[in-house]
């Protein structure tokens, strides 16, 4: 009895690329076939989003955190590659994107922030060092919505102080970020002292798969809907996303060089410079005034691109980070 469902788990983990790429496709078929549905799915986002970081957080036991603190090299190169090198390569970018303002938020929302929950997964698939991106989660999420305001005012000047309320991104981090790591926190606790808690947080991490789909589900669907008029607009910064993912392979590898890492935890730089956490800003895009929708469906569309992406970097990244040239390098402690 209890191997069929372990089966069926292994079976999504086994098979997930193809799991996410189906779960888009159905959401966009229902967003075209019923855009009414739309708003209704919409409200669904944070609470499917918010129970997948809580599975995601639940993966990082609160002890490694502080280990993961002394693994200096690693961190440095990670905060480097995300909040250093892309805002640079975001800016190269800038002044080619289509000049619409919403069009411009979207980017910048998405582009700007790392990946923090499937972005494990895939670099898992291609050799790269889990463990480490997990646990420097934490710390990039807080880098990122601390930097994120500078980022935008940087690039959009004072203007957006006009379009853009703190309200929102206050409510999104603490609703989406600090609750669901919290609670995580607390399960783990709990699974420390007692056996019924050490199940229950089995349990909820074999739903990471399922949780995943989920989401990628409804946010399509809830989106699609919205395209409109703006369909040329999005479809002008798909060439911009992919190209990224592109630049960032090189960009990720180069960094990971730099800070002598090994060849799994220099596969995770390449990963997490081109990820981006795109379910996560998606409520920052969705709290803009009506005006500025659109930055929601580009928010979107980059996850689209980015999942077909991950499909190539999977299989690529271990080509461009073998593993016998790293063996030399030093590994971080």
């Amino acid at each position: 009895m209890s191997q069929e469902p372990s089966g069926l788990v292994e079976r999504m983990e086994h098979h997930q690329i193809a799991v996410y790429l189906g779960a888009m496709a159905a959401g966009a078929l229902v967003g075209w076939a019923a855009p009414s549905a739309g708003p209704g799915l919409e409200h669904a986002i944070n609470p499917v989003l918010g129970a997948l970081l809580f599975v995601t957080f639940l993966q990082v036991p609160a002890a490694e955190l502080l280990r993961s603190l002394r693994d200096g090299r690693f961190l440095s190169a990670a905060l480097v590659v995300n909040f250093v090198i892309v805002p640079l390569v975001v800016a190269a970018m800038f002044t080619f994107l289509p000049a619409d303002q919403a069009v411009r938020i979207g980017v910048l929302l998405v582009l700007l922030c790392p990946c923090v929950d499937y972005v494990i997964v895939f670099s898992g698939l291609a050799g790269g060092s889990s463990r480490r991106l997990l646990a420097a989660t934490p710390l990039l999420l807080v880098a990122q919505m601390l930097l994120l305001p500078g980022f935008l005012y940087l690039f959009m000047g004072s203007e957006l102080a006009d379009i853009v309320e703190v309200g929102p991104f206050v409510e999104a981090f603490l609703v989406l970020i600090v609750i669901p790591l919290a609670l995580a926190w607390a399960l783990q606790t709990w699974a420390a002292r007692r056996p019924a808690g050490q199940k229950v947080a089995d349990a909820a991490t074999t739903t990471m798969v399922p949780l995943m789909a989920a989401t990628l589900f409804v946010v399509v669907a809830s989106q699609v809907p919205k395209l409109g008029d703006s369909l040329t607009d999005v479809a002008a910064v798909i060439p911009f996303y992919a190209a990224f993912l592109i630049i960032m392979a090189f960009a990720g590898k180069a960094i990971a060089r730099l800070f002598h890492l090994d060849a799994p935890a220099s596969r995770a730089i390449v990963f997490t410079g081109a990820t981006r956490n795109s379910l996560v800003v998606l409520p920052l895009a969705l709290a803009l005034p009506n005006a500025l929708s659109v930055a929601a469906v580009v928010v979107v569309t980059q996850t689209l691109v980015e999942v077909l992406g991950m499909v190539a970097y999977v299989r690529l990244v271990p080509r461009l980070v073998p593993a016998h040239k790293a063996k030399a390098a030093p590994v971080s402690s």
